[in-house]
């Protein structure tokens, strides 16, 4: 059974406290505080559009007083879907896009939840309160690499803007998108202005039929491979990755509450220890990951 105290303004949870202990949870706070440089930002939505049903991808502005920080690709917002009244938790957002001038961030949304979809109804005008930006990002690879970049589903969005930068260092992104439909790839006109484009769907109706694992494309040379998406698919592009000896990146999308390391519920276990993903990750080695033992 667990319950809640409070130690300094914490809230912190009777179950966690044989594992890591108090004082191991309250200097974890405070490396929390000292290493992730963050801000809460009230940003304003520029334009809400509608790539494919169930989908919204807002493009967010700062005010005209403001600025955005400096973001990498694979790292996260939390964004409050609710007024500043709701006790409701917030939700973890990839970063879809940056636009090069670093004035407008984009956020792709899959309305699967009542929190989701009342992101998916903003509108231009409207205000979205953020927490960003979160976690640590996909690396940048030296110039002339080859690059995999796998995606499925909504899982693709963070690949978008991380395919830029890689283009911008000199690298040579590939994207090998996969979706159960056609209309389940999105922005593949995008991921084209930043490398050449692969698709596979379970039903054949866009690339190749089957999964992004079973691609020709695997037959091709990279250096490197990079995926988001479901955890089985990530799984086996990792296993995929190892076979053909390539260092492999994930980006997990374990489920989040705080952002910040503070509720412990996005653990994951590595080869190291349980760590958070949202502090630690999103995005990890697949090498330093239990999935492959």
């Amino acid at each position: 059974m667990a319950y809640a105290f409070r130690v300094k303004g914490h809230f912190f949870l009777r179950r966690h406290a044989s594992a890591i202990g108090i004082n191991r949870y309250l200097c974890h706070i405070q490396a929390i505080k000292h290493t992730m440089k963050k801000y809460i930002k009230d940003l304003t939505v520029h334009a809400a559009e509608r790539p494919a049903k169930g989908y919204t991808l807002l493009k967010l502005r700062a005010a005209e007083s403001d600025t955005l920080p400096p973001m990498e690709p694979g790292q996260f917002v939390e964004v409050r879907a609710g007024s500043a009244s709701d006790t409701g938790l917030r939700r973890p957002i990839s970063i879809n896009f940056v636009t090069a001038d670093n004035s407008e961030l984009w956020l792709l949304i899959h309305e699967i939840g009542a929190r989701t979809r009342a992101l998916g109804k903003l509108r231009k005008g409207d205000t979205l309160n953020c927490i960003l930006p979160l976690g640590n990002g996909f690396r940048i690879h030296a110039e002339g690499a080859r690059v995999l970049l796998v995606g499925g589903g909504v899982g693709t969005a963070p690949l978008l803007y991380y395919g830029r930068r890689l283009r911008e260092a000199g690298c040579r992104p590939t994207f090998l998108l996969g979706g159960r439909t056609a209309e389940g790839v999105l922005q593949g006109d995008l991921f084209a202005r930043y490398g050449d484009v692969y698709l596979t769907t379970e039903d054949g109706s866009a690339g190749e039929r089957g999964f992004v694992t079973d691609h020709s494309l695997w037959k091709g040379h990279f250096d490197a491979v990079a995926t988001c998406g479901p955890k089985p698919m990530m799984q086996a592009v990792a296993r995929k990755a190892r076979e053909k000896g390539l260092p492999c990146e994930a980006s997990l999308e374990n489920m989040m509450a705080c952002g910040l390391g503070a509720c412990l519920c996005c653990v994951e276990k590595t080869k190291t220890g349980n760590l958070c993903v949202c502090q630690s990750g999103p995005v990890f080695n697949t090498q330093d990951l239990q999935w492959l033992d």
